[in-house]
């Protein structure tokens, strides 16, 4: 379970790294002034500020609950094959959402990636449950 959480970590860290990027370039290009991150309000800033900004803390959001799970699984031991490949599931679903999120941003491909990450730490933690019992 470690290594699904390092990679959420390391797509988090990607996702932060992109979003600090656009945030200086909106503000060297003159589209955004400094000022506007202080409170994050202000008059209208580039999509691409608005989307950088909430994918960044949308990993922050339902990961809360991946990484919760992971750190049991390690904490008690328990050593489940469906748990590593829901874990990874997981992943490899964030990563596709970060990606839809930030390039073309379909709704309906985004939400669907979405649910599917979502239903795959749900099944991660019910089989978490499982093995304790």
């Amino acid at each position: 379970m470690l290594y699904p959480m390092v990679a959420m970590v390391l797509l988090t860290f990607v996702v932060g790294a992109i979003t600090v990027k656009v945030r200086f370039s909106s503000v060297k290009s003159g589209e955004v002034s400094a000022k506007y991150y202080k409170l994050m309000h202000g008059k209208d800033i580039p999509e691409i500020v608005t989307k950088t900004t909430r994918c960044f803390n949308n990993q922050f959001e339902i990961p809360l609950l991946f990484y919760v799970a992971c750190t049991l699984y390690i904490s008690l031991g328990i050593e489940s094959l469906a748990g590593l490949i829901f874990a990874w599931l997981f992943v490899l679903l964030r990563c596709i959402h970060a990606y839809v999120h930030l390039t073309y941003n379909h709704i309906i491909h985004r939400m669907s990636v979405f649910w599917l990450a979502f239903i795959s730490v749900v099944i991660l933690w019910l089989n978490l449950v499982a093995n304790q019992i």
